[in-house]
């Protein structure tokens, strides 16, 4: 494979950063490297052959680069209450890349007592030796990708781990000591029967885990599963049938005592992942890594994309960041509504302005939505519908 040519950036002009007093902050951190890059893929992952030469020491000494400029340009940082560890495939650092990751935040930022870290892992790249040292390390939550337990499935998306591994890397999760852990499913899948689905419900749920995230599959443009999809090989998810596999997820995690909290994702009381909340429910967060997006106060900015390039901005001393939008009150609105009509305790009525409150009644009489004193929630229907639902009330 060829290896991609990097450019060299020009400085960017960097936003004035700060954070809002009283709203929960966290911190993310994007690792960019895969063994393999999954069919159905679309996030700012790189191979071996790709990375021209960037590598995991390089990554991490650029990271602690960036957190020591992110405290410095935010003055008297917040405690930091969450941090979540996403990629990529972060298990790929192993138990030492990973407790690095989790120093490096400690050193710049302060990490509340009771703090809620997450790290995503393979379960390929997974086993008790590295649970042992991120439970010693300081993380307090596992999200492991599982996908399903057909073969035929894990097959069409391009993953590599056999059927069972993500099971055993839970169950080992949870036997070094982890409370939380989490198994990430995708439905709909070409090829996927109600019963693969049905069968990769029941084995989340026996192997003990508090949470379970499920997602819909989407064929993003540019993926090697898209290109399947154009030439003929297989055919794109119908919408009826993610309804009806939705419909099914629910009833057997909720039959299970795994409570839906936001449209995708169950957990058990105490258990939802408080890092995504943030995201859903007006927090914010810095982040770090090459192509992270963090936001603050009403400002979005996000990171140059390749290793390379990021970790050369930092070695000019500068912030790694592409570009930046500030959002004006109305697009603040658009996301607050979008964010929090997802979750379950839905958002409050006081929110929505004169027309909106009129097409909540439509939506009401056709039992998309329902008032729940003062709030809007979605019923289990509008769950089905919800991004539709979020532009006819915003209309």
């Amino acid at each position: 494979m060829t290896v991609p040519t990097v450019p060299s950036a020009a400085p960017t002009p960097v936003p004035t950063l700060s954070a809002t007093a009283g709203r929960p902050f966290g911190v993310y951190v994007h690792v960019p490297f895969c063994a393999t890059r999954c069919g159905y893929c679309d996030f700012n992952t790189y191979t071996p052959a790709e990375l021209g030469g960037a590598n995991p020491d390089g990554w991490l000494a650029a990271l602690r680069r960036e957190l020591a400029l992110a405290a410095e340009t935010l003055g008297s940082p917040p405690r930091v209450e969450t941090v979540f560890v996403g990629g990529g495939t972060p298990s790929l650092l192993g138990g030492s890349g990973l407790r690095a990751v989790l120093d490096g935040v400690r050193e710049h930022f302060d990490l509340a007592p009771g703090a809620e870290v997450t790290t995503e892992a393979n379960p390929e790249s997974s086993g008790p030796e590295l649970f042992d040292t991120l439970l010693d390390a300081g993380y307090t939550r596992v999200s492991l990708g599982m996908q399903s337990i057909a073969r035929h499935v894990l097959a069409v998306l391009d993953r590599v781990h056999s059927p069972g591994r993500a099971l055993r890397a839970a169950e080992e999760a949870r036997a070094a000591g982890f409370e939380h852990v989490n198994l990430d499913l995708i439905y709909g899948t070409p090829g996927e029967t109600d019963d693969d689905l049905r069968r990769s419900a029941d084995a989340a749920i026996a192997a003990g885990v508090d949470h379970v995230s499920a997602y819909a599959l989407v064929v993003e443009d540019g993926t090697a599963l898209a290109r399947r999809v154009r030439r003929g090989e297989i055919a794109a998810p119908d919408d009826d049938t993610l309804a009806a596999r939705y419909e099914l997820l629910d009833a057997q995690l909720s039959a299970a005592g795994l409570r839906w909290y936001e449209v995708s994702n169950w957990a058990r009381p105490g258990a939802e992942c408080r890092h995504n909340l943030g995201y859903w429910d007006g927090g914010e967060w810095w982040g770090a890594g090459p192509g992270a997006h963090g936001f603050l106060g009403d400002t979005r900015w996000w990171n140059v994309k390749h290793p390379n390039t990021y970790a050369d901005a930092l070695a000019r001393g500068e912030l790694p960041v592409a570009d930046h939008e500030v959002l004006d009150g109305t697009d603040l609105h658009i996301e607050e509504v979008m964010l929090r009509l997802r979750l379950r305790r839905g958002l409050p009525v006081q929110l929505l302005s004169a027309d909106e409150r009129e097409r909540v009644t439509g939506l009401a009489e056709n039992g998309l939505v329902r008032v729940d004193g003062d709030r809007l929630v979605l019923t289990d229907g509008g769950r089905l519908l919800a991004d539709g639902v979020v532009r006819t009330l915003l209309a």
